[in-house]
């Protein structure tokens, strides 16, 4: 029998981890824009980006180290070492770096657009993936798919429109003005690097029998090099000036602690819940993030940008479903037993693909009495 989910409190840690990862999501970017336009002595965002990547190091090294110790019945600093760098880990240094890019890049487009444009903006990077996964690892997306990536993109542009187009002035005005094209430019990037990054991430997930928390701990790791690479370059002069925490608010620590969470979070979900529910919380947190930039930062929510984010939320919520569909699919796969072959009935294993060490696929069978693994030569 399948093992039941795990529970925080009587409830489902799916349901649990997808409330906390709608909050954080919801979070993040109020509280970057907030720590940004509200101090008159803004931080640089290098610093608080590398922060980030420490926390996160942190953390995983923490959880790595006590499962290291499970393990192998005591703490052992070589076997930790071992986990975080020895093999294969050196295929992590791509998406560390683009990962350190794309964080940079988000504390520059919530610095010049408002929240709720940067956050239905921002989930371009679920078109990006998709054309990330479709050339680099082969993907075949559905109809279905490919007409919510449609909707998503349509959906983006008509949140770009600006809300008076009477006044043509004004309106060429809001569509030339240089930090608002910087802006935009800057989440497209971020979208561009995030699909990359994410993509070849899955990649290596998918190659490798490493757990998630080592892998994320490698991530951190490796994302705190080309993150003090930018300190020391971009704003290595101000920084030696002004001090490496010039400018810190507690909204500041607040932003850092969200964004390193993020991918904590994210991991969670991805082992715990489904698309469909991961598609909706990302929905629930754009609604909120507008909704309260209404109230924080007085935001007008024009009908065009209305229209565009139903259409963004819509168009998240049908990839999701037909992402889980697919995926529900491929976890059903035949394989035909000696027996089944003289009675001419191929049995249905129904597990998870993964890979041996040898990187031959191999599926879990849960069956009544024990979990068996067939290599599928």
């Amino acid at each position: 029998m399948l093992a039941a989910d795990p529970l925080v409190l009587g409830v489902p840690l799916k349901y649990v981890s997808l409330l906390v990862l709608t909050v954080q999501n919801s979070m993040l970017v109020l509280v970057m824009r907030y720590s940004r336009v509200t101090s008159d002595t803004p931080f640089y965002a290098s610093t608080a980006v590398l922060m980030s990547e420490l926390t996160k190091f942190t953390i995983c090294f923490f959880i790595t180290a006590k499962t290291s110790a499970a393990e192998h019945k005591r703490l052992s600093v070589r076997h930790i070492c071992n986990d975080i760098l020895g093999g294969d880990s050196w295929k992590i240094l791509i998406p560390a770096g683009l990962y350190t890019i794309q964080n940079n890049l988000q504390y520059t487009a919530v610095t010049l657009l408002d929240a709720a444009t940067f956050q239905v903006t921002y989930q371009l990077k679920i078109l990006t993936t998709a054309l990330c996964a479709v050339m680099m690892l082969g993907t075949r997306l559905s109809t279905q798919q490919w007409l919510s990536l449609v909707a998503l993109t349509l959906g983006v542009i008509l949140v770009q429109i600006p809300a008076d187009r009477s006044n043509t002035a004004g309106s060429m005005l809001s569509a030339t003005d240089p930090s608002q094209l910087l802006g935009l430019m800057s989440v497209f990037v971020a979208c561009v690097l995030s699909g990359l990054a994410g993509v070849y991430f899955e990649k290596v997930l998918k190659g490798s029998r490493k757990s998630i928390w080592v892998r994320n701990a490698q991530l951190a790791l490796f994302s705190i090099m080309p993150a003090l690479f930018g300190v020391l370059i971009v704003d290595g002069p101000d920084i030696r000036q002004n001090g490496f925490f010039y400018g810190y608010t507690a909204w500041t620590w607040g932003a850092i602690a969200c964004q390193a969470m993020g991918g904590l979070i994210v991991s969670v979900v991805v082992k715990y819940a489904d698309n469909i529910l991961k598609g909706f919380a990302t929905s629930i947190s754009i609604i909120v993030s507008c909704v309260a930039s209404v109230w924080i930062f007085g935001f007008h929510i024009s009908p065009l940008f209305l229209a565009g984010a139903a259409l963004v939320i819509y168009a998240t919520y049908i990839y999701g479903r037909s992402e889980h569909k697919r995926k529900s699919a491929a976890e059903v796969l035949p394989v035909t037993s000696d027996n089944s072959e003289q009675h001419g009935q191929p049995v249905v294993a129904i597990g998870r693909q993964s890979q041996d060490d040898e990187g031959i696929p191999m599926v879990s069978i849960h069956g009544d009495a024990k979990d068996t693994e067939l290599k599928l030569q």
